[in-house]
């Protein structure tokens, strides 16, 4: 009787471990295992094909398995041993396949290179780089560069860069009317042999705007020379000025005239020289020059007498006070009364250029009706108010606001004008026909009615009166 030897474990290196095992679906057995002969099964019974292929597909598996639980270190058994091979399966091995941190347990969790590493960082928060001294042995020293100061070079503007910079400037000026904001931008450019061009630019581009733009235009020029441009870089601007009158013509017709205001006014600011116009004598071949300097001189010999040359082109409206537009607004609608001249009382309205004032004019035209005794004013006054709303002059807010202002005074206006309510009253229902007003402005008008008892002789009949 053969006695069965036992099964060593190094004979069993290239075959499945004794019994049934579960491995991703798979159940194998060693005793349906054969040898394996030059990395192919080989079958000593009859077994089919599809079985050896399983068999194969599952020690893939099983040496893929193997390999990759090899790094994750050595287990105790239960005797103390460490088993080399023995895995752990970790408890999510794709989150340790992503994890960056070391698995050899070094370093104490502080941030690389003291948080001076890393994409976009130019060293340690707070740090402070003090300047490195020079190193006289670098093979790059060059010892003329020791003393060297290194400036900002700003180049010269052409003639047409300084009229695409410098134009905007003007214009500019002309909302804001600070004349020091203009100085400063001028003084950042480096103007070379242009700058003698800014007087000339900023009284051409004045030349086609409005009366008030005419007078920023000289305060500039009064406030400019001196910081900005010198005495001489004003009369190479007025010169030039004063030849390019034949094309300035053609634009602004009564630009010769304007020229002369300028140079009258630049004389009177001690921007020329007096003797600037005398120089002029007996040279001139131009007749728009001569008109020019003609305006100038007449001028200059009228301010000998009392004329204020500096508020020749006015105030514009915003810089007016107010006491000023008030009594520039009562002369003018005395003047139309006076003329009937209803376009001309626009153009000076117009002139005034205070838009946002003229609910102030709708005011004193309604007080100067309920002032006066005639139909002659009342009809006028009327037809004018008409006019200007119909040409949207005055806008429907400012006609609006005007005559709830008319509401707002008349019990006082009532103590020197008693019949100041009636009057009012016709007044309104007559703007409401001819489409000045609407009708909710209309209803808004007040009126006083007065409760008065009669003589018995008139059956105690109440009567109401409206004054």
């Amino acid at each position: 009787m053969s006695s069965s030897k036992p099964t060593e474990v190094g004979d069993l290196s290239d075959s499945f471990v004794s019994g049934e095992e579960d491995n991703g679906g798979f159940i194998v057995s060693n005793k349906n295992i054969s040898n394996e002969i030059n990395g192919n099964w080989v079958s000593s019974s009859s077994n089919s094909i599809h079985e050896a292929r399983l068999k194969a597909k599952a020690k893939r598996r099983l040496r893929k398995n193997s390999s990759r639980d090899s790094g994750r270190g050595d287990s105790l058994s239960d005797t103390g041993d460490a088993i080399r091979g023995t895995s752990v399966a970790p408890t999510s091995p794709k989150s340790k396949l992503l994890d960056r941190k070391s698995r050899l347990g070094k370093g104490r969790g502080l941030p690389k290179k003291g948080g001076a590493g890393g994409k976009g960082v130019w060293g340690r928060s707070g740090e402070v780089y003090e300047p490195e001294a020079v190193d006289e042995r670098d093979p790059n020293y060059d010892e003329d560069q020791e003393n060297c100061v290194y400036e900002t070079v700003v180049p010269p503007l052409d003639e047409r860069d300084f009229e695409k910079t410098v134009t905007p400037i003007v214009q500019e000026y002309f909302e804001h009317g600070d004349t020091n904001e203009v100085a400063e931008l001028l003084a950042e450019m480096n103007l070379g042999p242009m700058r003698s061009e800014v007087p000339s630019l900023a009284v051409s581009l004045a030349l086609e705007a409005k009366a008030s733009h005419r007078e920023l235009t000289s305060r500039l020029l009064a406030d400019l020379c001196g910081p900005v441009l010198s005495h001489s870089d004003m009369e190479k601007s007025f010169d030039k000025l004063l030849r390019e009158l034949p094309d300035l013509v053609l634009d602004t017709p009564g630009a010769a005239q304007l020229v002369g205001q300028f140079i009258a006014r630049a004389v009177s600011d001690q921007i020329l020289a007096k003797s600037y116009i005398e120089g002029y004598k007996g040279k001139v071949d131009c007749e728009y020059a001569r008109a020019a300097l003609d305006r100038a001189a007449v001028l200059l010999k009228m301010s000998m007498g009392g004329l204020r040359i500096d508020n020749q082109w006015g105030t514009g409206g915003g810089q007016r006070p107010v006491t000023q537009l008030i009594k520039e607004m009562n002369l003018l609608l005395k003047e139309y009364i006076l003329s009937g001249d209803s376009k001309e009382a626009e153009r000076c309205l117009r002139d005034l250029e205070v838009p946002h004032f003229h609910h102030e004019f709708v005011y004193e035209a309604i007080v100067m009706v309920l002032e006066s005794n005639g139909e002659k004013t009342f009809k006028m006054v009327l037809q004018l108010l008409k006019s200007l709303s119909g040409s949207s002059i005055i806008t429907v807010d400012q006609m609006r606001r005007g005559y709830q202002r008319v509401y707002m005074d008349i019990a006082e206006i009532n103590i020197d004008v008693p019949r100041a309510y009636f009057i009012l009253e016709r007044f309104v229902d007559k703007s409401f026909s001819m489409g000045v007003i609407d009708v909710k402005l209309r209803d808004l008008c007040p009126c006083r009615g007065r409760k008065r008892y009669v003589s018995e002789g008139d059956g105690g009949v109440v009567k109401l009166e409206s004054y």
